[in-house]
């Protein structure tokens, strides 16, 4: 039986993301968690994390064994709520991406708490490549995510209308012999590859003008006319226009609301909240 004191300094590391973090998460010192986390993989027989100075990361065994790690923490949780007749507290771990209506839906999941005072909510905004390795390793009960059509279960899934957009101001055109410069985000976005993807099959040259990890950077970036980008037409704001005409099209992708299996009943109430807004947001946004 591995010692649940160790899982639970392996994953305050994971979720600190650092060795002195976690300590001072569980109040403890760098060099007790160190010794913790040393233990365990002895008694695992392979290395958990890869040190680069501060910073760590999981090995592909780490990976495996933090959800695993995670649910056996919440059982014995569990137990001890049972057993004792105390109140368990619900804790809700939402992934959203960013660049879908953030200010609006953050509202949706604030009036949420309110009325569920016993419930912890831990919220995520990132990039779907993020979330979705969260989810599929049991980080996120609820997660909001960009991805092809029908590349999996999903509560909920709404197309996504893809354009070619760049800044409303005056501009050098694009010609076919220069390299299209796009604005994107960084590698792993469904956007960017759709982008990348569309191009080169079209048989145009490209380029990488300008990155960012988030929407308003993206937006600066096409506002001032650094470049193009293919988004979805939600993306579009002041000082933006469409550049559909000359550029290659590309089919639709997916918004999807997906759900982890083993969700507690305040879970999915909370992702039935976030379909009902994705419903009336689609709905709006299509009009």
């Amino acid at each position: 039986m591995l010692d649940l004191d160790l899982l639970h300094s392996f994953v305050s590391v994971v979720d600190a993301g650092g060795f002195t973090a976690a300590g001072e998460r569980v109040h403890r010192s760098q060099s007790t968690v160190s010794q913790q986390i040393r233990k365990l993989e002895e008694t695992l027989e392979c290395p958990l994390f890869l040190r680069e100075g501060r910073q760590v990361q999981l090995t592909e065994e780490g990976e495996r064994l933090l959800g695993y790690a995670r649910r056996m923490l919440a059982l014995s949780t569990e137990v001890r709520e049972a057993v004792s007749g105390r109140k368990r507290v619900d804790v809700i771990r939402l992934g959203i991406p960013d660049d879908f209506a953030v200010d609006a839906l953050t509202a949706v999941v604030a009036a949420f708490a309110r009325t569920r005072p016993a419930v912890q909510l831990s919220v995520r905004c990132d990039l779907t490549a993020v979330l979705t390795r969260s989810l599929e390793r049991g980080d996120l009960d609820v997660a909001l995510l960009k991805r092809e059509p029908g590349a999996g279960t999903a509560l909920a899934a709404w197309p996504e209308r893809l354009h070619w957009i760049g800044s409303a101001s005056e501009q050098a055109p694009l010609t076919p012999e220069a390299p299209v410069p796009l604005v994107a985000f960084p590698q792993g976005c469904i956007y960017r590859n759709r982008a990348i993807h569309a191009l080169e099959a079209a048989g145009r040259r490209w380029r990488i003008a300008y990155e960012s990890p988030n929407l308003s950077g993206v937006q600066a970036a096409l506002a001032g006319g650094l470049g193009i980008a293919l988004l979805e037409r939600r993306c579009i704001a002041d000082g933006h226009r469409i550049l559909d005409v000359g550029l290659p099209a590309v089919p639709p992708s997916e918004l999807a609301l997906c759900v982890a299996g083993n969700v507690r009943e305040a879970a999915r109430q909370l992702a039935m909240d976030i379909r009902e807004f994705c419903e009336k947001e689609m709905t709006r946004l299509a009009a």
